[in-house]
């Protein structure tokens, strides 16, 4: 299929390049700052097939959009996630095409990945302690995470990079650590101050939360940081680490506001198309393609009509009392 481009721009004049597709709200972790520890998901008869999902990625890269991430949930639990993997690299239209995953499954599905195109991969990981692991997640094995990274570093990615949340006084005892990690490995590493979805039961958010500043100024205890240009379309704002091939980045949803130069949509798991992550203002593209199968033309006409939705910029300024009740789960990363 001929793609001639077109653009989306917004009303404060932002071109949105960048989707974020979440192809499901299920995980093999439940961890405390992402979801409760009993979720009820979504039930998968309302769920996009992979095929709807695909259409809909197929009409934004219409609309010019060239940055690609797949989220979830863990998208690598999702059923023939493969087969879509490889089915949206085929026409090659993509800038950068990237995964969030935690890690758990990366052994087996490293090179499946790399075979499919994908360009970056992103993996959560918030400390190198077996035990504190496996309570910030509540089921997982450090080990297997591990092990996944090891795999996916010898397929040589274009980029690996590491995100990771701080909480005060749970995990704040591992920045120096899963810096010095990302600096052996040639990895970057992300820090993301906690984003207040949903309503956790498993810590006080404003007594965890730790800025990116304190974060920064703890590395620099043993880091020397450059600042760097390097952008990868996403929030996060990078420093070079001097005499190493890594960046560190800060994602500051609370301290330094990015969303002046917003270019992101994301898609839920269930077709919700949110314009902001910190916003509940959607429109739902599954009863549109259900209702109008195959129409590319109606899609493109109801997506680009709906950006008047997308706001000036989030408002995370009570990280105690959400005001968005989805956790992230069910945004997508």
């Amino acid at each position: 299929m001929h793609i001639t481009p077109s653009e989306l721009i917004d009303p404060f004049g932002r071109k949105i390049d960048y989707l974020r597709v979440s192809v499901t709200d299920r995980c093999d972790f439940r961890c405390t700052y992402c979801m409760a520890e009993d979720m009820t998901f979504v039930p998968k008869s309302q769920l996009l097939t992979l095929e709807e999902t695909h259409f809909i990625i197929e009409t934004f890269l219409a609309l010019g959009v060239k940055k690609l991430r797949i989220t979830g949930g863990e998208p690598l639990i999702r059923k023939d996630i493969d087969k879509l993997l490889l089915k949206i690299n085929r026409q090659k239209l993509l800038e950068d095409y990237t995964i969030t995953t935690n890690g758990n499954r990366l052994e087996h599905f490293a090179h499946t990945l790399k075979t499919a195109g994908i360009q970056r991969i992103n993996i959560s990981l918030d400390t190198l302690d077996s035990a504190a692991f496996k309570t910030l997640t509540r089921t997982g094995t450090l080990h297997n995470v591990l092990r996944g990274i090891d795999c996916a570093i010898a397929q040589n990615f274009k980029k690996i990079k590491l995100n990771t949340v701080i909480l005060q006084g749970q995990n704040d005892n591992a920045v120096l650590p899963l810096t010095h990690y990302a600096v052996s490995k040639g990895l970057d590493i992300s820090f993301i101050e906690e984003m207040p979805l949903g309503n956790t039961t498993a810590h006080n958010r404003a007594d965890a939360f730790m800025s990116s500043a304190t974060i920064k100024r703890m590395i620099e205890e043993e880091f020397t940081l450059a600042p760097s240009s390097h952008r990868t379309g996403g929030p996060s704002r990078y420093w070079s680490i001097l005499g190493s091939h890594s960046k560190v980045g800060f994602i500051s949803p609370h301290s330094n506001n990015f969303c002046a130069d917003c270019n992101r949509v994301r898609l839920t798991a269930e077709g919700r198309l949110l314009f902001c992550l910190g916003n509940e203002h959607s429109i739902d593209l599954r009863q549109a393609i259900r209702e109008y199968p195959n129409d590319t033309k109606r899609l493109k006409d109801f997506i680009t009509a709906s950006l008047h939705l997308k706001p000036e910029k989030h408002h995370f300024n009570d990280p105690e009392a959400p005001q968005i009740i989805r956790f992230m789960n069910s945004t997508g990363g």
